[in-house]
């Protein structure tokens, strides 16, 4: 079996794909949440923000601290937080612990199912295709092919690693 490279910092444009997916999550999901009124969209633009800032409170533990990580986190959390000398791959990840995630994308479904229910409309449910997908397709692509595959601290030690990986 072929080992991988592992980036010190990743190039730009694999930063670029990872970074325009969230965005690209999080603008449709605001699209279908936006069809309940502006209050709602809010409340889901400060769960996005709460949901980053707590992303980002794991990443003084990581390798990527203060580096170009795959996300782009790594060199913003070195400007909000503090280094600790806690060890990363310590930290627990379960299916609980990945609910918030989740609820990016699965709210917004949820809403436009019920919105299609009360009134069909075509570029709703294409936005809850494209959200679909992008839940399922391409954040197996980003984190196989992009993000995990060549990341340093897969090799250190990711809680996340455990939870995804398959142990022979």
């Amino acid at each position: 079996m072929k080992k991988e490279k592992c980036y010190e910092n990743y190039p730009i444009w694999m930063v670029a794909v990872t970074v325009l997916f969230s965005l690209a999550t999080y603008f449709f999901g605001g699209y279908v949440i936006y069809q309940l009124g502006l209050i709602w969209l809010a409340a889901y633009i400060l769960y996005i923000l709460w949901l980053e800032f707590r992303l980002m409170t794991h990443c003084v533990d990581c390798y990527y601290y203060g580096k170009r990580c795959a996300f782009g986190r790594g060199k913003l959390a070195c400007l909000f937080f503090k280094k600790k000398k806690k060890k990363f791959g310590n930290m627990k990840v379960t299916w609980l612990s990945l609910v918030p995630d989740l609820l990016v994308s699965i709210i917004p479904m949820v809403v436009g199912i019920w919105l299609l229910v009360n009134r069909f409309d075509w570029v709703i449910l294409g936005a809850i295709v494209v959200l679909f997908l992008l839940m399922s397709t391409g954040n197996s692509y980003v984190r196989g092919s992009i993000a995990c595959k060549y990341c340093k601290q897969r090799q250190l030690g990711c809680p996340a690693l455990e939870l995804f990986e398959k142990r022979k």
